[in-house]
């Protein structure tokens, strides 16, 4: 994988960047995303921001080999802390854990002004992305799935104006699963929550198994939940 050939994973990601865009890169690595973006004139220019020495100097690397200095611009920093307000139109943030995606996004909240769309592939944990878009009246208003490696990834596409609400009366389930993902199933969708259904029923006896508490009562209650959803899903 380089700036000119993306993994599936990341060429995904590049699909839902709108056209015409300034790009922020948050977690970049190698620059490989915003330098394809820029090249593929999907993007005018970009930011990319790694919070480390090694990455920081991989992405001013691929940027210089790129030929895109001055167009595509590496910034060391933690999270959004990298970017000014109006500075970009869409932040692209990808392969971490969805609880690390959701902080770096509420603690750079103030940073977020003028960016109309946000593209996040979280590894884990899309619940959490999920519920801070929500709170924070964004709209999601696309979602995918896909199997690369062995792994399943998802993708979330929020964007800050669309009117559009994803979710009906079973919130609770459809922010879960995915509002959009559970009614367009997939092959991995369906590989993914086979998986998560087979984890949860383990689980499950293992707590059924163990002496009972408030607290561990209150755990199978929130499993048996997540075990119906999932059946009632894949049904």
């Amino acid at each position: 994988m380089n700036e000119v050939n993306l993994s599936m994973r990341l060429k995904r990601v590049f699909d839902y960047i709108p056209e015409g865009t300034r790009l922020a890169d948050i977690g970049s690595d190698h620059a490989y995303l915003p330098c394809y973006a820029v090249l593929n004139k999907r993007c005018t220019s970009a930011i990319v921001g790694e919070i480390t020495e090694g990455p920081f100097n991989s992405a001013r690397s691929t940027i210089r080999q790129s030929g895109l200095e001055g167009i595509v611009e590496a910034r060391m920093g933690d999270g959004l802390e990298v970017l000014k307000p109006n500075e970009v139109d869409v932040i692209t943030i990808a392969g971490m854990g969805g609880s690390l995606i959701a902080s770096i996004l509420e603690k750079g909240k103030e940073k977020l002004q003028g960016v109309e769309t946000l593209v996040l592939q979280p590894n884990i944990g899309a619940y959490q992305i999920r519920n801070w878009l929500d709170q924070e009246g964004y709209s999601l208003i696309k979602e995918d799935i896909l199997e690369e490696d062995t792994k399943i990834y998802e993708i979330l596409v929020a964007s800050k104006s669309s009117t559009y609400k994803p979710y009906s009366d079973s919130k609770n389930k459809e922010m879960f699963i995915g509002p959009h993902l559970m009614h367009d199933q997939n092959d991995a969708f369906k590989k993914r929550w086979n998986h998560e259904l087979k984890n949860f029923e383990r689980i499950l006896i293992q707590l059924q198994s163990a002496k009972q508490t408030e607290e561990s009562i209150q755990k199978i209650n929130e499993i048996k939940q997540k075990i119906e959803w999932i059946n009632e899903v894949l049904a």
